[in-house]
């Protein structure tokens, strides 16, 4: 007897077992006489499953139920658990945190968008709260790791994205994920493996959020309500003209940053932003002259940044993408900041080194407040008395290779 999966064939939780078993060479029928409402409540069915739910997986031993259990049948004993017995543990702890902090919320979620259930507001506050508190952790993690465990695909990936799948098909639009980039390149790099795409087929990130059933249908008022007529404010005595005291108060202009209080500088960063950008040829004479002709040792400040982690590097792409994620959460600061970004070597672990200029003498607090990211950083203050170190200034500026005797992987700039 084959094992036969009792589900439809397109249900995101029956996805996880039938890649598993793409990967490790285990064949699994799907139950093509299934049927949603009827077969399921057979009394065949309920002593497979007592509750009724999909999916099952029939075998020649017996059956097993809920959609974890299934894939963890279908992979044991193969690498999806790892190589250890602490990447079997790492494993299980993803499992369960895409259960409890994505599965569950993405359910109540797209619940509350259902037209079978009532709309309760703060519950799906709460459900939209609780899952971008999981995605900012993943984010985290996936900052520095193209897996959640080891080198490569395991059930903990599988179950993962399949957990995530229906959040990105129809509630969380790009506008949503952008806030995680390093999850939105896992997802993405994930459903396009062979074996994943084999099963789910082509993924479309939604453009906006289901819309509330209300939204869909107006509500209709009762047949006996059309006898009533409604008040018409348009007949009634007109309405004086408001005294100025009653007119809506004007908005409150938002508080300035204080970097804008700072006093004026004679160095303007649009200008320099256009000097480096415009400059095609002689870099140095042009781009690099200009930088400290126009630079305000008063008003602005220089900064070296080195990875704190850089032993992690071990795979170019992740790299690349963990500096373009950085530079993306430092868009809050595009007005008061200028930034070179280095990906040193041409093998792993590869090094990221940094150049800022700042508006003003320190970091700016609410960069350090807002982009976690300044944290995995060493940050060394520019000593402007040092020739060496304005040296160091003008290779990261211009992309010099070698830098400091290694080839670049890449540079990115922020302006």
């Amino acid at each position: 007897m084959a094992l036969i999966l009792h589900c439809g064939s397109q249900n995101k939780n029956g996805y996880k077992a039938r890649i598993a078993a793409e990967y490790v060479g285990v064949k699994i029928q799907i139950s093509d006489s299934f049927e949603m409402g009827v077969t399921n409540k057979t009394p065949e069915f309920l002593k497979m499953n007592p509750l009724g739910k999909i999916p099952v997986l029939e075998t020649p031993d017996g059956a097993v139920f809920e959609s974890n259990a299934i894939a963890r049948y279908v992979a044991h004993g193969s690498f999806l658990f790892g190589s250890s017995s602490m990447e079997y543990g790492q494993i299980e702890q993803w499992i369960d945190f895409s259960a409890f902090e994505f599965d569950v919320n993405i359910r109540g979620w797209l619940t509350t968008r259902s037209a079978f259930a009532n709309y309760i507001k703060p519950y799906e506050e709460n459900c939209i709260s609780g899952l971008k508190r999981g995605l900012e952790a993943l984010n985290r993690y996936l900052a520095t790791h193209t897996f959640l465990v080891g080198d490569g695909v395991t059930l903990a990936d599988i179950i993962m994205t399949c957990n995530l799948l229906l959040g990105f098909k129809l509630l969380m639009p790009k506008s949503f994920t952008s806030e995680f980039p390093h999850v939105e390149r896992y997802f993405w790099t994930m459903v396009n493996q062979p074996n994943f795409s084999k099963i789910i087929g082509e993924v479309k990130q939604t453009e906006a959020t289901i819309p509330l059933p209300s939204a869909k249908k107006p509500d209709a008022k009762p047949k006996s309500e059309p006898k009533k007529e409604a008040p018409k404010p348009k007949e009634e005595a007109p309405k004086p003209t408001p005294e100025p005291a009653q007119e809506e108060e004007a908005p409150k202009p938002k508080p300035k940053n204080p970097l804008d209080l700072l006093p004026p500088s004679k160095m303007v960063l649009d200008d320099w932003k256009r000097l480096y950008s415009n400059t095609k040829t002689n870099f140095r004479e042009i781009a690099i002259k200009g930088f400290w002709d126009m630079f305000d040792a008063e008003g602005y400040s220089l900064w070296f940044c080195n990875y704190k982690y850089n032993d992690e590097n071990t795979v170019s792409f992740v790299t690349m993408n963990k500096v373009g994620g950085f530079l993306q959460r430092m868009d809050l600061a595009r007005k008061y900041a200028f930034g070179k970004m280095l990906i040193i070597g041409n093998e792993p672990p590869f090094k990221v080194k940094g150049l800022w200029l700042f508006r003003g003498q320190e970091i700016p607090k609410f960069v350090m407040d807002e982009c976690y990211d300044m944290e995995l950083y060493e940050w060394t203050k520019v000593d402007l008395s040092d020739e060496a170190q304005k040296e160091r200034v003008n290779q990261m500026i211009e992309d010099q290779e070698p830098f400091e005797g290694e080839a670049l992987l890449d540079a990115k700039c922020f302006k």
